[in-house]
């Protein structure tokens, strides 16, 4: 029960709503249990008119009587049912919604590199999954222990006070049943877990494959991963079917005990009627209907610590992720103005997840309003510049200054709602175009949006569109082409207007003459605002203001277009090769 306590804060959230619930369930089962009484009640009057005590046209009265009070117990109790359900069940509807919501906000301020080390499919199953086994435990567990607990303090209350001796004998086979119930729940607990953990997988496998269903198609690997499916699914089965043995034990034994009290109460309770301990018949009857009014709750028991040990499982599962910090945390509250200044010294990174250095010693200084353009073979470390500018990652020698700040001392959102990036794989929502274009602002115009994406040169292939702008896009922008999702990458971040502007090798997939307009206008839109190019192309870098060369994580040229073209070296090469190849 551990890992349970993180709901105790949402149980004392809605505290109130739960007491209601609990005051609505007791008065319930104490109305429900005066059914027993009352037909014990009816059938003594029976035997009294058979014996000839009574009248026949008392006997009628007494049990007309009988018969409404019945009715009327029944129907209140029917009624605080229904009200009980909507309480505390509902609760357990609130509680599952906030910690969904908690579970969100957590994943969001967690820091990359724990997204590369768990995969998504497991994020969404404990977020989805593991949750709908919490709540179970938040509502229906809560509802049917309170049921228990207040029909078996009020039944055996009346059973005590009315055959003392009986209710010893009827109660016998509780202990047995104690101890089964903590026997299985051991191992339910532990199968619980395996069977999470192995829907998990399956999730993320399934997740991955329809991610990445073109290229199984294009290497026509259907049958293989068909069978890896196979594989897990099979071998997901076999785990819930060893849950579910176990789980299935729980009822037959519930059956089997009550069965044998129910035995118990008719032998020993004619006996004692016969040998006059007892002295109405009716006792039995009314024995008999408690032990069956007390059959679900003693079933509820099994599947309630079932539920509670599920639960535990899972929200064990949920506090593995919640306990987790983010590397990356926002030390200042204050919101505070970026101007784009950014100052490099000595700064060296390696990735924390692969142990791979990505920058060695790297130093450069771009004032506000400059543009720099980073070239180098791949794998040379050009992207984690713009990753730690965006703070993505911390650093671990050397120090980055945004406006002569040390990164780490400034507001976290101030610093990412100044810059505007452009990924080199370009990500695009299942949305509209306009809305994929708007997620950089959220507020703008349609003019607005028609601007970014002329300026994008993206404007005409979108009215081509059968629904323009309004356009639905596939899963990760599947619709539209690679050069396509790069411009409308490009409009959603030009349309934010940000003072830094981070461009990934954003122009890989769009051609020559398109690449050239695209830079022209990026030129007066990028005027007064620090700019950064990662290339493989002249072209993109030749207008910036400096230029640096990385290889292998070190920084090997730097200068400008102009003096870098007559040096002998990486930028001298790549400049010959591509004029050549525009020649040609």
């Amino acid at each position: 029960m551990k890992a349970l306590k993180h709901l105790n804060k949402y149980f004392y959230k809605y505290r109130y709503r739960l007491i209601v619930g609990i005051l609505i369930t007791i008065i319930a089962k104490i109305f429900a249990l005066f059914t027993p009484r009352l037909i014990g009640k009816s059938i003594n009057i029976i035997e009294k008119y058979v014996e000839g005590t009574i009248t026949y046209e008392v006997a009628k009265a007494d049990l007309l009587i009988t018969v409404l009070y019945i009715l009327g117990a029944a129907l209140v109790a029917g009624l605080f049912t229904f009200l009980m359900r909507q309480t505390i069940i509902n609760v357990s509807r609130y509680i599952e919604f906030d910690l969904k919501n908690e579970i969100y906000k957590h994943y969001q301020v967690l820091s990359l590199s724990f997204y590369k080390a768990n995969r998504t499919g497991d994020l969404m199953n404990r977020i989805s999954e593991d949750v709908g086994k919490v709540r179970m435990y938040a509502g229906p567990a809560i509802m049917y222990t309170i049921n228990t607990i207040t029909l078996f303090t009020v039944a055996l209350t009346q059973m005590i006070s009315t055959a003392p001796k009986l209710t010893m004998y009827t109660m016998l086979p509780l202990p047995i049943l104690s101890f089964v119930i903590y026997k299985l729940s051991r191992l339910i607990n532990y199968r619980s877990k395996v069977v999470q953990e192995s829907l998990s997988g399956l999730s993320s496998f399934t997740q991955e494959q329809f991610s990445g269903i073109s290229v199984i198609k294009s290497y026509t690997i259907e049958k293989t991963v068909n069978t890896d499916f196979e594989e897990l699914s099979t071998e997901n089965r076999q785990k819930q079917i060893d849950l579910s043995k176990v789980q299935a034990l729980f009822f037959p034994l519930m059956i089997l005990l009550i069965g044998v009290s129910n035995l118990l109460v008719i032998f020993i309770g004619g006996k004692q009627y016969i040998d006059g301990e007892i002295e109405n018949i009716g006792t039995i009857a009314e024995f008999i209907i408690y032990i069956n009014m007390l059959t679900w709750p003693v079933a509820t028991v099994g599947w309630v610590t079932s539920i509670v040990q599920q639960a535990e499982a899972s929200q064990k599962r949920v506090n593995e992720f919640l306990d987790q910090q983010p590397e990356i945390k926002n030390s200042v509250n204050t919101l505070s103005e970026i101007d784009g200044t950014i100052s490099f010294k000595n700064v060296s990174f390696t990735y924390p997840d692969t142990n791979i250095t990505a920058l060695k010693d790297v130093s450069f200084d771009l004032e506000s309003g400059e543009k720099l353009a980073i070239l180098g073979m791949t794998g040379s470390g050009k992207s984690t510049i713009l990753d730690l500018i965006g703070r993505l990652y911390d650093t671990e020698n050397g120090t980055i200054q945004i406006d002569g700040k040390e990164i780490s001392t400034l507001n976290l959102y101030s610093l990412r709602k100044s810059i505007g990036y452009v990924p080199q794989d370009a990500f695009l929502f299942s949305d509209s175009i306009k809305n994929n274009i708007k997620f950089g602002k959220e507020d703008a115009s349609d003019e607005e949006v028609i601007e970014a994406a002329k300026n994008a040169m993206v404007h005409k292939n979108i009215i081509g569109f059968k629904n323009g702008y309004e356009t639905v896009l596939g899963e990760r922008g599947i619709t539209l082409s690679g050069g396509q999702k790069q411009r409308v990458s490009i409009a959603r971040a030009i349309i934010k207007s940000p003072e830094i502007l981070l461009l990934d090798d954003c122009l890989s997939a769009v051609d020559t003459e398109t690449e050239e307009k695209i830079l022209k206008n990026l030129q007066g839109i990028s005027k007064d605002k620090t700019t950064i190019i990662v290339s493989h192309r002249i072209s993109s870098a030749k207008n910036a203001d400096k230029i640096i060369v990385l290889d292998d994580g070190k920084i090997i040229q730097s200068g400008t277009h102009k003096t870098l073209k007559e040096i002998d070296g990486y930028y001298r090469d790549l400049y010959l090769k591509q004029r050549s190849e525009k020649e040609m």
